[in-house]
């Protein structure tokens, strides 16, 4: 399992299960499981087939989304995890190949360095000022309103109304950076003439929206 937080004292070892001999004698044996490509990052593949449950060669949605963990050791969200799926799935197969996440982890790692670096007080959650901060240093100066919606939308638990919202999760808060990307994108192919505001159609906005991570 990998924790995309901070580092824990409690580590999480792989261990195979030890069946006695002759378990599945009643059942077909399970898939053959060929080894690493050439060149491959011994503990890379080891994270890999670690995470491929079914031995398949290659990952699903679901046998991603156990394998990920934020800070708190709460699971990522299957909304993160299909972006990323999204994102790395780069044959459209539906599934994750070796090489598509060595791409993924480089990315999460990245990622992480972000999340750390703004996550000023250690939290392990990203809140209004640092949410702030760090869409100003990727050059998205939202106004004080649209921050608030971003916190909102996609706080780690429901905004009760009393008090600041419980902050931004790791897994949440890379969605929300590339949907502000994404959108932001979006927007200035429309803007032609880059005077900050566009005219488009009903469908043309929804596209948009819908299209967003």
């Amino acid at each position: 399992m990998y924790n995309a937080g901070y580092p824990s004292r409690h580590q999480s070892y792989y261990q195979p299960s030890s069946q006695p001999q002759g378990y599945y004698r009643n059942q077909p044996p399970p898939a053959q499981y060929y080894g690493p490509p050439p060149g491959a990052d011994p503990q890379l593949w080891q994270w890999f087939s670690n995470v491929d449950k079914d031995h398949s060669g290659s990952i699903t949605v679901h046998e991603l989304q156990n394998a990920l963990v934020n800070g708190d050791w709460t699971r990522f969200d299957l909304d993160t995890v299909k972006m990323l799926m999204s994102i790395f799935d780069t044959d459209r197969s539906g599934t994750i190949n070796f090489t598509e996440f060595v791409g993924l982890w480089k990315y999460i790692s990245d990622w992480q360095n972000v999340f750390r670096h703004f996550d000023k007080d250690r939290s392990g959650s990203i809140e209004g000022r640092e949410l702030s901060e760090a869409l100003r240093s990727f050059g998205y100066n939202l106004s004080p309103p649209l921050l608030t919606l971003i916190e909102q939308k996609y706080a780690s638990e429901p905004v009760s109304g009393y008090g600041p919202p419980p902050g931004i999760t790791f897994d949440r808060f890379v969605r929300a950076c590339v949907n502000v990307k994404t959108l932001t994108e979006a927007f200035q192919r429309e803007d032609t003439d880059r005077d900050g505001w566009i005219q488009i159609s009903y469908e043309r906005f929804m596209t948009i929206v819908l299209s967003a991570p």
